[in-house]
């Protein structure tokens, strides 16, 4: 046997400890771990360590070696205390709490260091040639689940013309690039790290090309299991996960019309808290919000239809405002994912994404496929996404069919090389206010329905519709269908915003009325050709930037450039921007509900998800705006001149 897997002896008072509860009981028919079942006191705190032991009753004392053994002893209203060290397993929670007052904790011990990996570590490599070592790993290792023989598969996924395994090789925590041949591992054609893997029925054979490294003299850790936190069946509701450091995790291709599984998932659940969690490296989906699993998973044949019966069957399976969703996502930091930082098909209903930092998100980009963003949600249904930082994610915020009622608000986007907002054939209302598009293609626009408000936007808006697809709108603030249509683009409210484009000479290129024809630049022009009239007032066109034929009142500033960058200095991110006097010269007022109107197609007005009305009356800070006058874009009288603003 070619591998070494590290083992923990516990403590001698832990064995005593142990060995003495068993000598109590031993004249009973009552095991300890029914003694502890019985024993069990709501609203308690329950302790995990390394070198605890699961014989141990989980006080501080006497703590749990493993969270599994705390999450099957926990009770609604518990809290799980795990302390510093590194927790090889996979977290399944059997139940969940009765309510947002008595849910069941899993935290981190304040200021201390906990990280669940669903890795383990691999020693005994051999060396092959020059830089190419090679293991040999018992397939009893894995269990039931190999990911060196797991494919990543499904709906909408392209492989490129190899195989892709969920599987992952990881040098002192970093991934190493999966080869897709044998003989590019054993020729040294390049400097980049590799490794390759072959399974059979009783073992697994790793290769990897570590340059100048003996891999028995690092940190190698292997993918073991497909998942770290999440829950094998939906319905357990209420639970809080909070500070931990969560990473290395096989997780499967994740469309709409699967079984969406994440690094840390809440499996078609209601009430999760997910917060202040360091998430990465996932072969996937790192956090997800998402759908259950069928026997229909992967068989939509990448349809439209598929994914209308997929939400048909999804409403005769709880998806409601009472069973499903009501999540708070808060102050994660994830990165290094395959296909997306979040997910969430149908899942991610009347929740909360807030503060979230996600980057470097489907970097190596072997495969493809149709799920690639930061953020990607199908029917973001009342979903508030505030104050999140997304950059070099491909494609930042994915909205993709039913975002209704949905509020994208003061978040930062740079560097992503799609584009920062994609919405996809939704037909509104949802409000998109507050926020900073600063990569090269602002939004892409399949959809209608949508207000605008107070953003700056420095790239491209690509204008496109599909009307071959008839999407879903909802009864207000419901799940419950009103009726399917196509888009047809237009019906779009556009407010003291700020364009800023690239000072390219000449006119503006014929438009064709063509829904499958892509029209992109900067400003509204690019809605000139569309079916719907807008609805625009306020904003301001920098730099060759254009307005809509229909804007009444635009001020236009062709020649002045406010040169805008985001960098990257010790203690945050700034945005350099220089907007002169400008911004007291554009003709706005303040966005309310009165002022949007309604959304065409559904008939709805732009409100709250509590279905108050709306009013836009604060900045990308928080600060006030002047009801009488508001500045155009993000931020409220930020001051003439060249200004450096720190934005996250």
């Amino acid at each position: 046997m070619n591998i070494k897997v590290k083992k923990q002896r516990l403590p001698s008072i832990i064995t005593t400890l142990a060995a003495a509860m068993w000598m109590a009981v031993a004249s009973s028919t009552v095991t300890v771990g029914s003694m502890l079942k019985s024993d069990h006191i709501q609203g308690k705190e329950l302790h995990v360590a390394i070198g605890g032991s699961d014989l141990g009753d989980g006080s501080r004392e006497a703590p749990f070696g493993t969270i599994s053994e705390a999450a099957r002893i926990a009770r609604p209203g518990d809290v799980i205390t795990v302390h510093a060290g590194v927790y090889r397993e996979w977290v399944n929670p059997p139940r969940g709490g009765e309510s947002d007052d008595k849910r069941i904790v899993y935290q981190a011990a304040p200021g201390e260091k906990v990280e669940v990996k669903g890795s383990e570590v691999v020693k005994g490599w051999v060396k092959v040639q020059d830089d190419v070592w090679k293991v040999i790993v018992p397939n009893t290792l894995f269990g039931s689940f190999n990911p060196y023989s797991d494919l990543i598969h499904g709906d909408w996924f392209k492989a490129k013309g190899r195989l892709h395994h969920t599987g992952a090789v990881y040098l002192n925590g970093e991934w190493i690039i999966e080869a897709a041949k044998l003989p590019e591992v054993l020729q040294p054609i390049s400097k980049t790290p590799l490794w390759f893997a072959q399974a059979d029925k009783d073992s697994t054979t790793l290769w990897a090309r570590v340059k100048k490294v003996n891999p028995n003299e690092q940190l190698v850790e292997i993918n073991v299991r497909r998942t770290v936190f999440y829950p094998d069946k939906p319905g357990r509701n209420f639970i809080t996960v909070r500070g931990f450091t969560l990473c290395h995790a096989a997780t499967p291709w994740a469309p709409p019309t699967a079984e969406q599984i994440g690094l840390i998932g809440t499996h078609w659940s209601r009430g999760w808290v997910i917060e202040n969690n360091i998430i990465s490296h996932s072969a996937c989906g790192g956090l997800s919000l998402g759908k259950y699993g069928d026997e229909f998973d992967n068989k939509a044949a990448n349809s439209t239809v598929g994914y209308v019966a997929t939400i048909n069957r999804a409403l005769s399976n709880g998806w409601n405002k009472e069973t499903i969703g009501h999540h708070l996502v808060s102050n994660n930091t994830i990165f290094h994912c395959g296909q997306a930082g979040i997910i969430g098909s149908l899942g991610a209903v009347y929740s909360k994404v807030t503060g979230n930092v996600i980057h470097d998100i489907y970097v190596d980009r072997l495969f493809d496929g149709f799920e690639m963003a930061g953020i990607k949600f199908h029917g973001a249904i009342d979903v508030e996404i505030r104050g999140n930082h997304i950059y070099r994610a491909y494609r930042g915020l994915w909205l993709d069919w039913m975002a209704q009622g949905t509020r994208v608000t003061g978040n930062l986007f740079h560097d992503n090389s799609a584009e920062d907002l994609y919405v996809e054939v939704n037909h509104g209302p949802f409000i998109v206010d507050n926020n900073l598009f600063l990569s090269s293609r602002s939004v892409w626009d399949m959809s209608e329905g949508g207000a605008y408000v107070h953003n700056l936007l420095t790239g491209i808006i690509d204008n496109w519709y599909d009307m071959d697809r008839l999407i879903p709108y909802l009864e207000s603030h419901s799940t419950a269908i009103a009726g399917l249509t196509v888009t047809q683009g237009g019906d779009n409210r556009y407010f003291n915003n700020i364009f800023i484009g690239k000072g390219l000479p000449g006119d503006v290129p014929k438009q064709i009325n063509d829904p499958k024809t892509s029209i992109k630049g900067f400003g509204l022009w690019v809605y000139d050709a569309r079916n719907f009239l807008m609805q625009t007032g306020g904003n301001i066109y920098y730099n060759g930037a254009r307005p809509c034929a229909g804007e009444v009142t635009p001020l236009v500033l062709s020649e002045f450039d406010p040169k805008p960058a985001i960098t990257e200095k010790e203690g945050g991110f700034y945005l350099q921007i220089t907007l002169g006097q400008s911004l007291g010269q554009a003709k706005t007022s303040l966005v309310t509900t009165g002022l949007l109107g309604k959304a065409r197609v559904p008939g709805l007005t732009y409100e709250n998800q509590d279905g108050t009305p709306v009013r836009i009356d604060t900045d990308y800070f928080g600060r006030k705006r002047n009801p009488a006058a508001p500045s155009a874009g993000p931020f409220e009288n930020p001051g003439a001149g060249s200004l450096n603003l720190k934005v996250h």
